[in-house]
């Protein structure tokens, strides 16, 4: 098992560093569900990476994604999860627990922040989300910014 430092995160720095992405300037985007469990990030599954805290400061820590669809350059859009409670908050859709947290604990993901992942960036995949969460998802990053 390879020990990652601060330094040696997949997707930290580099041409495979994990981005801030416009959802409204990405061009046409076709979310999808196609999981393959093969150690290669797909939409519909959750991985592993280094997501910038919002400040873009040079900080941020390795998290779980949503990969939610596969642009022409071969970059994935993805939203970030958390386990910090957003119930009353319309830009987070609970999803539930899952094996990505090993506690447990309850998660949401975040459609009003994009992210741009590449295949070299991510740490791990963690597993594929259902379909029926996966479309909550799905359903609302088509509302908020007209994806099919």
């Amino acid at each position: 098992m390879t020990a990652f430092t601060d330094e040696n995160v997949p997707g930290r720095f580099g041409a495979s560093a994990t981005t801030e992405a416009d959802p409204r300037r990405v061009g046409t985007v076709r979310t999808e569900y196609s999981p393959a469990h093969d150690g290669d990030p797909d939409p519909g599954e959750i991985v592993w990476t280094w997501v910038p805290f919002e400040e873009n400061d040079g900080r941020g820590k390795d998290r779980p994604v949503l990969v939610v669809a596969r642009e022409a350059t071969g970059t994935l859009l993805a939203v970030q999860l958390s386990s910090k409670r957003h119930d009353d908050d319309r830009e987070w859709v609970a999803i539930g627990s899952g094996p990505w947290d090993r506690s447990g604990r309850d998660s949401w993901v975040d459609v009003d922040r994009v992210l741009r992942l590449h295949e070299a960036g991510m740490r791990r995949e963690a597993c594929a989300l259902d379909r029926g969460r996966f479309n909550l998802v799905r359903r609302r990053l088509a509302e908020r910014y007209g994806w099919s």
